[in-house]
């Protein structure tokens, strides 16, 4: 029997004692294994995660302060599963991607303006939120054997403020002192998105942010919601923590200024983020002083994770793909103290 399968095995023992139906895997990625057993779903979480934040997580989301944002446990026990953390939930219907028309947009704001009008004090205490340290997880699994590669890299290194990407694998090289130019990642035609002065990449970290707005999910995007009992929910708190809210929109953000989201969805989401309050980008003005950095950040991520899983594929970059490298691309040329590198 392969170690798959006794996570698996273990995972549908699991889901035995808590659910009212023979356990089925759900198609998910490939480093999280889900089994759902009727009303519950069982998940063995990244390898990486560790047991003292997800249980903190558990505890916050357990708790009443984020009750009608955040789906609760069936359980806050974290379990095991072999080398593997466990946890158990209530089975939602996740947003169909078939139907994009039926996307909950709107919803999803909705929620992530609620979260964050959560104050990180009100809960028990959390880590950082995960989104910033896994743009630099993500690049370090490019080993700049490709052109593409090296784009998204030197796009990395051009970015301010981030937590710094893991030693990369030998013979990888990048830019040894890239400073940031121009803010301006994405084109202007795209995004409408003015440029502005970055911090240096090696400036102090900004203080901690208390209060309301500063709380994150960390890891939104709509397959990060289900319906439960006929209302959206917002679900996975592995990244839950203390933050910058703005990179929460930062994935919409991020395919809006590249171009592959539609321009009338965008501004519905935004719209319905300042209506119901969301402080991570004011109810006026300029977005973009607040989600330029986190949407060049999260494209390189995407570009940087797809670029991986077509060179693990053994095929080309289809067209979103390079869509996503070529605005890294632009990232560079923005940033004008780095050097241009070519996508082909």
């Amino acid at each position: 029997m392969s170690e798959s399968d006794d996570l698996t095995g273990a995972l549908g023992r699991i889901a035995a004692r808590y659910g009212d139906a023979p356990p089925v895997v759900l198609p998910t990625r490939p480093d999280v294994t889900v089994v759902r057993a009727g009303s519950v779903v069982v998940k063995a979480h990244v390898p990486e995660v560790g047991r003292q934040e997800l249980e903190a997580r558990m505890r916050a989301v357990a708790g009443p302060a984020l009750r009608g944002i955040l789906l609760e446990p069936v359980t806050g026990q974290v379990m095991t599963a072999g080398d593997r953390l466990v946890t158990v939930w209530p089975a939602g219907e996740p947003v169909d991607p078939d139907d994009p028309d039926a996307a909950p947009w709107e919803e999803g704001a909705r929620l992530l303006a609620r979260l964050h009008a959560v104050p990180a004090e009100a809960l028990p205490a959390l880590p950082p939120a995960g989104g910033p340290a896994r743009v630099g997880r993500t690049v370090a699994r490019l080993d700049g054997g490709s052109a593409a590669e090296r784009v998204v890299r030197r796009a990395f290194e051009c970015l301010p403020g981030l937590p710094p990407r893991p030693p990369a694998p030998s013979g990888a090289g990048s830019p040894a002192n890239a400073s940031p130019g121009s803010l301006a990642g994405a084109s202007p035609e795209a995004s409408g998105a003015p440029s502005g002065a970055a911090p240096p990449r090696d400036a102090p970290p900004p203080a901690p942010v208390t209060g309301p707005c500063s709380l994150a999910h960390g890891d939104w995007h709509l397959g990060q919601m289900v319906r439960l009992r006929g209302e959206w929910i917002l679900i996975d708190a592995d990244d839950l923590g203390v933050g910058d809210p703005a990179w929460d929109l930062a994935r919409p953000a991020a395919w809006f200024a590249a171009g592959l989201l539609d321009p009338v969805v965008w501004h519905r989401f935004l719209a319905a983020y300042r209506a119901a309050g969301g402080c991570a980008v004011g109810a006026a003005g300029d977005p973009w002083e607040r989600l330029d950095l986190p949407a060049q950040a999260m494209t390189v991520q995407l570009a940087a994770a797809a670029v991986a899983a077509a060179k693990r594929e053994g095929r080309a970059l289809d067209e979103v793909e390079q869509v996503l490298v070529d605005s890294c691309q632009r990232i560079v040329q923005f940033r004008n103290a780095c050097h241009i590198v070519a996508t082909q």
